[in-house]
Order: structure tokens, then sequence, then C-alpha cells
């Protein structure tokens, strides 16, 4: 088959793979992975030391290991545990871990970018620790975040697909089955690395009018 034309019978199949696979699961993880950020975030600025410790401990393990041997650890070894899972809930869940390990120094950071006044004024008026972060620390931290924050999604566009190892139908995963009858990967493969590019090109152009937004609304 012409390369051309293969190429061209590809693109829909690929693109609704990105569509109905590559980009939900990574729009999954990511807010599952920053509810984990969030946490694992305060863990390490609480008061408590086994809180601390357990926070420092998830965030060198998460980081200190590779996103693909997390995934096979939770698609492969778990089932010995009794914990069985699809491929789709084993991918979603690496990728959710893996970016609350990132995403959670992120928002640290953020948090202790606020400055400390913002604590005292809402002691002042009498605001729990809780109603303190839900409605003056976090909502600042976050704007704090958006650029690094920006930048891990898109990373979790790319890395989304190493969950393709393990039989999840996402973009990569597409291209390889179109290409098994053909033997023509390299078509493929250059096909889902330009859908790829395609994704991250317009997720930059959205980080960047996102992050204006929040210049604009800071200078008001």
């Amino acid at each position: 088959m012409d390369r051309w034309q293969l190429a061209l019978d590809s693109l829909w199949p690929l693109v609704r793979a990105a569509l109905i696979g590559t980009i939900p699961l990574t729009l999954i993880s990511f807010i599952l992975g920053l509810i984990v950020a969030v946490l694992i975030a305060l863990a390490k600025l609480s008061k408590i030391r086994a809180l601390r410790l357990f926070g420092s401990f998830y965030v060198s393990l998460i980081r200190g290991t590779p996103l693909l041997v997390q995934i096979f650890i939770i698609f492969y070894v778990f089932p010995f545990i009794g914990i069985r899972m699809d491929a789709w809930t084993c991918g979603i869940i690496a990728l959710t871990v893996n970016v609350g390990g990132y995403a959670a120094e992120t928002i640290r950071g953020a948090i202790l970018a606020v400055p400390k006044g913002q604590w005292e004024a809402s002691a002042t008026i009498n605001l729990d620790y809780v109603t303190t972060l839900r409605r003056i620390i976090l909502p600042q931290a976050f704007k704090i975040a958006v650029p690094p924050l920006s930048n891990t999604f898109i990373s979790l566009v790319k890395d989304s697909s190493l969950v393709s190892t393990i039989g999840v139908l996402e973009l990569l995963r597409q291209a390889q089955v179109i290409a098994t009858p053909t033997y023509d990967f390299l078509t493929l493969y250059i096909e889902a690395a330009l859908i790829y590019w395609a994704i991250c090109i317009v997720l930059s152009f959205a980080q960047k009018r996102l992050e204006n937004y929040f210049d604009n609304k800071a200078t008001v």
C-alpha cells in the first residue's frame, strides 16, 4: 500500500483514538492527580511529623522510579495480591499517582509563595484552617502554579502513550494496531507523533492564554 494512502486512511482512526483515548485518559488522570498532589503537599507542610515523612516518602518514591515501572507494577504485580483491574483503570491509577508525586512539589511551593499575611488576616476574622485553605490560600496558590502545572499537563499527554504497553487503546496503541498488518510502523509512528505534536501546540496556546488571563487579572 502507498504510504500516503496509508497515512490518509489511518488519519481518522488515529485522531479518534486521541479523542476517545489519549485526551480523556490525560484529563481524568490530571484532575485526580491534582487532588492527590494537594493532599501530599499539605502533608509535607503539616506540623505532624508522620504526615511530613509520608509526604516526603511518596514524592521521593514517585520521582525516583520510572513511570513505565509504576504502570507495570500496578498492572502485573497487583493481581498477585488479589487486586485485579482492567488496563484502562490501571493506566488511570498509574498516571494519577505519578502526577500526584510531581505536582505535589509545585503546589507546595505555590502555597509557600502565598504571603504569610494571608494566614494572619484569616485568623483575625476567625476562619479555621480548612476554610482558609479553601477560600484564600489554595485559589492564590493555583494562580501561582498555573505555568508549571500546565507544563505537567502537556507532559502527561505524551506520557500517556506508555499505557499502550498494557494494551490501553490510545493514540500510540492504535498506530501499532494499524501498522501491524502492513509492517509500515515508520509511517504510522510519524503520523502519531504529528498528532501528539498538534495536541501539545493547542495546549501550549491555551496555556499562554490562561497565563495572560491571570496576569491581566492581577494587574487590575
